[in-house]
Order: C-alpha cells, then structure tokens, then sequence
C-alpha cells in the first residue's frame, strides 16, 4: 500500500496506531482492497520519495468500511456521484505493526523481483494498493527482517 510519505507517511500511522485507508479513486487499487481481510499484512511503500521503496508493516483489522471522504464537499476526495445509499468507495482500517530498519528502495525491488513476481516494481504502475503474492512477501520479509516497533 503506497502513501506519499510527506502526505501520510509510516510515522504518521506510528503516531496514530491505526486508520482509515481513504480517498482511493481507483476501481482496480478500490478491488484489491476489498479483497483483503482482517489479520493480512500489509507493506507500507513511501511513494513520491527520493528513493520510493518499502518501509513498514501493517496489518488490516476491518474491511468493508463506507469511505466517509466521499461524501465530504470539502474533502479532496468528495465523489458528488457517489450517494450514501450506494457509496462507490470503501475503505480499511490498518494498524501499524512496525518499521523496518532499513528502507527496501524500488531500485532494489527491481533487483530482487520482476514484474510478475511483484506488480509495484512496473513502471509507470500508479496504483496505490497492488496484491503481494504469499512467496513475494516470504521473500520481502526475509530480505528486510522483522519490522521494529
């Protein structure tokens, strides 16, 4: 799950302990969510960064949530196509587990994985929510360690 991280970064989610996966806008990033579910991990990826690359742990504990920015007209991510009575977007709650001790950078995913083993090392890839394949995250965990708290 990829955030900007002058936007909402990992030590915001440390800060915070938990929240909202809002504002997706996506329909494809918007299914990936949905297919997540409570206790899976999730790596927090700092997008927009110099170097962009891998950088915490989190872990979803509750899917199937409206998007309330979604109906906000002030929020950025107001949808005035979107009703309450049939909302477009939903969102999760991730908690924050821990901080790895070294960034895994995107140069080095492109070392380490190709395009099919690992969606977010394609270029031009602009989704914020990419799936990780169980011996993809094997693989990532084993690269990085365990994450710090």
């Amino acid at each position: 799950m990829k955030s900007e991280p002058d936007v909402f970064g990992i030590d915001h989610l440390k800060a915070e302990g938990s929240t909202l996966w809002d504002g997706i806008r996506n329909y494809q990033a918007r299914n990936f969510m949905r297919e997540m579910q409570v206790g899976d991990r999730a790596f927090f990826y700092h997008s927009n960064a110099k170097p962009p690359g891998i950088v915490g742990l989190m872990e979803v504990v509750e899917t199937g949530i409206t998007d309330p920015s979604q109906f906000e007209p002030s929020n950025k991510y107001f949808d005035p196509a979107s009703k309450p009575e049939a909302p477009r977007w939903d969102c999760a709650r991730l908690k924050y587990l821990g901080v790895f001790a070294q960034q895994l950078s995107l140069d080095k995913l492109r070392e380490l994985f190709t395009e099919e083993t690992l969606p977010v090392v394609r270029r031009g890839n602009r989704l914020s929510i990419l799936p990780v394949s169980s011996p993809s995250a094997a693989k990532l965990l084993e690269f990085l360690g365990d994450p710090l708290p």
